[in-house]
């Protein structure tokens, strides 16, 4: 086996690094330019709460708890599980949606996945605040073992770069498994 010497630009020591404070887009919920999960058991509430949190985004509102406002921007839901005219059209009008600026991929054809050219280009073009995937298991990829940590984690480590990159505040929302006697935070489906 041959040596390989290592190279300065393959490290750094972070006393180079300048701290910095992170910017909010629901402040202290979800940052902007990183990744959020959000779990819960089924029924929970968690695609209505997504979806209010997308029309307060996509209309410029206050936020759920009426702390603050929002930016009336685009924003960017895919759901796999509800219909789109039968469910989430009609709730996200109930929560005064602005629907122009709610942008869903087109999965007649294709299934989207996270690393979907689609996706980066909707980012690259219409600059959203806020992107949700609900569930995340249903854009992780046909390929994708979510109980394998060394397939979850190239997928996660995407998705950062994607949000930081773009700027935009990526919300997963995420299933728990059936394990009722361990604390929620232990029983996060997948690894």
């Amino acid at each position: 086996m041959a040596e390989q010497e290592l190279n300065k630009k393959d490290y750094f020591f972070l006393s180079g690094i300048t701290p910095t404070e992170p910017e909010w887009l629901w402040y202290p919920y979800i940052p902007r330019g990183k990744v959020t999960l959000i779990l819960g058991d089924p029924g929970e509430g968690k695609s209505t709460f997504a979806l209010n949190l997308a029309a307060a985004v996509s209309k410029g509102e206050r936020f759920p708890d009426r702390t603050e406002h929002a930016i009336g921007r685009a924003v960017i839901y895919q759901n796999a599980e509800d219909g789109i005219a039968d469910t989430i059209v009609p709730r996200l009008i109930k929560a005064n949606a602005n629907l122009g600026n709610i942008i869903t991929m087109n999965e007649s054809e294709d299934t989207a996945t996270v690393y979907s050219f689609v996706l980066s280009e909707l980012l690259r073009i219409y600059k959203p605040q806020l992107v949700i995937l609900d569930p995340l298991q249903a854009y992780l990829g046909e390929h994708v073992d979510m109980h394998r940590a060394n397939e979850i984690r190239p997928i996660m480590h995407f998705l950062a770069r994607l949000a930081e990159i773009s700027g935009a505040a990526i919300v997963l929302i995420g299933h728990l498994n059936k394990k009722g006697d361990m604390k929620s935070i232990y029983r996060a489906l997948g690894s």
